[in-house]
Order: structure tokens, then C-alpha cells, then sequence
């Protein structure tokens, strides 16, 4: 599930919920450096995977994560090979990619007491890169090849828009395309997961080759949760909305 509030203590709620991964997101919502960093100390230690999602495919705010003790990044508007190929040379040191060379400050290498940090910091890392674009469902096969890509991750809603059918995750486009490219996954022998909040839509999804989904959000589920308990507790001041809302 998503987890989208910035907030330490939900983190650490949702992350002893059974769930199998969470996503800790910045491209929506309110997290920093200092908020991502607590979120990973407060779910360290649940038997839960977790990936991060930056707000940009940017180089030197990776490395900023990667320091922070990030593992996996969800790398979000891939929409090229070339895009993918500088997503992974932003997570590998000289001379395999671009990463900054500051382990003896990081959380990640334990301030130099994981031995052998820099040699091996690759191993402790997965890419996984958004599809989310008709210009990245066309050239999936090409992204899906970049070696140090882990994953692809399909968002149906930001490719919803870019098909002209913006709000419409369910449209027959956006889910054949979808569909396309977990195929192309599985053709790649790599994992795809996707954006799913619909329960007989995450199932379709899982049915047609998908290895994870995001079925919820934080966020989401307090907001319905609240909304409920209004429409039961609560009376309309004038037979319409209530008047909290």
C-alpha cells in the first residue's frame, strides 16, 4: 500500500498490518529528506519490503536517498531507455555509474561499518522504473532491456491522461496497455506491479502476470473511513451535505 502521510507513526501502523510492501511516496505527497528517513527507522525491523518514490528522476536526489538507507527506488516518468539507463548510473558508484562518494556520512553504509560498502553497495539496491506514458508503453521492451533495471511499475492514472482519457484507469486503452506491458515483463523474465485500488482490477492484474500491486493508501483509507462515520453519525443541516463537510 501506499503510504502517503508523511507521518512515522502511520508508517510504522501500516507496516505490521501483514501487508507484503509499502511505498513510501514523495512525488505526491509531503515527505522530505528528514520525513522519509524517520519513516525508515520507524518500519525498520517489520517484515515488510519497502520502496521509496522520489518526485524526479534526478541524480543527485538519489543519491540523497540512497544515503538515507533507501534500497529500493520506484523511479517515477520513465519514459525512455535512456531515461532508465541514467535512473541506474544515479544508484552505482565510479566507474558504473554516477553515485557521489559519501559513505563514511551515510545511514546506508552504517557510517562506514557495513564492510566493503562501496564494493558492494549495487547488491543492496533495486531499480524499479514507472511506466506511466504512450511514449514508455512504446518503448517498454527497450526500458524493460537496461541492465540494473530491477522492475517496471505501470501507473494507470498518469497513463490515463497521456491516452486523452484522463480519470479513466478502467478504459479499455489504458488496461490493454497495461496488459501489454506486464507481458512484455514476463517476455523479459523481470517483475511489473501496478496501481490497482479497484479489488477485481488489482485481480485481473494479478491474473495477467503482475508480481505486485498497490491495492491502497493511507491516505485513501482514512479519508472513506472518516466520510463513513460521517454519513452514520452524523445529521445534514439541511437535508443535503453535512455540515462538517
Amino acid at each position: 500500500m501506499w503510504v502517503c502521510s508523511g507521518s512515522p507513526l502511520i508508517a510504522e501502523l501500516c507496516a505490521g498490518s501483514g501487508l507484503d510492501w509499502l511505498l513510501i511516496d514523495a512525488e505526491h505527497s509531503p515527505n522530505g529528506l528528514e520525513s522519509i528517513l524517520a519513516q525508515l527507522q520507524a518500519v525498520n525491523g517489520y517484515p515488510v519490503q519497502v520502496l521509496v518514490r522520489p518526485p524526479v528522476n534526478d541524480t543527485v536526489l538519489i543519491k540523497q536517498y540512497l544515503d538515507l538507507g533507501v534500497q529500493n527506488l520506484l523511479i517515477p516518468m520513465v519514459n525512455t531507455a535512456a531515461e532508465a539507463e541514467a535512473a541506474v548510473a544515479a544508484t552505482r558508484y565510479p566507474p558504473l555509474g554516477v553515485r557521489g562518494v559519501g559513505s563514511a556520512l551515510a545511514r546506508a553504509s552504517r557510517w562506514n561499518r557495513v564492510p566493503d560498502y562501496l564494493a558492494r553497495a549495487s547488491e543492496t539496491i533495486s531499480v524499479t522504473v514507472q511506466i506511466e506514458s504512450t511514449a514508455a508503453v512504446g518503448a517498454v521492451e527497450e526500458i524493460l532491456a537496461v541492465e540494473g533495471v530491477d522492475a517496471i511499475f505501470l501507473g494507470p492514472s498518469d497513463l490515463a491522461a497521456s491516452m486523452g482519457v484522463l480519470g479513466q484507469q478502467e478504459h479499455p486503452k489504458v488496461r490493454a496497455a497495461v496488459e501489454h506491458c506486464l507481458a512484455a515483463a514476463k517476455a523479459a523474465g523481470k517483475p511489473a506491479g501496478v496501481n490497482a485500488f479497484n479489488a477485481d482490477t488489482a485481480r485481473s492484474y494479478l491474473a495477467a502476470g503482475a508480481a505486485f500491486v498497490l491495492v491502497g493508501a493511507d491516505v485513501a483509507l482514512l479519508a472513506r473511513g472518516s466520510e463513513a462515520l460521517a454519513a452514520a453519525f452524523t445529521q445534514p443541516s439541511d437535508g443535503g451535505t453535512p455540515a462538517s463537510y
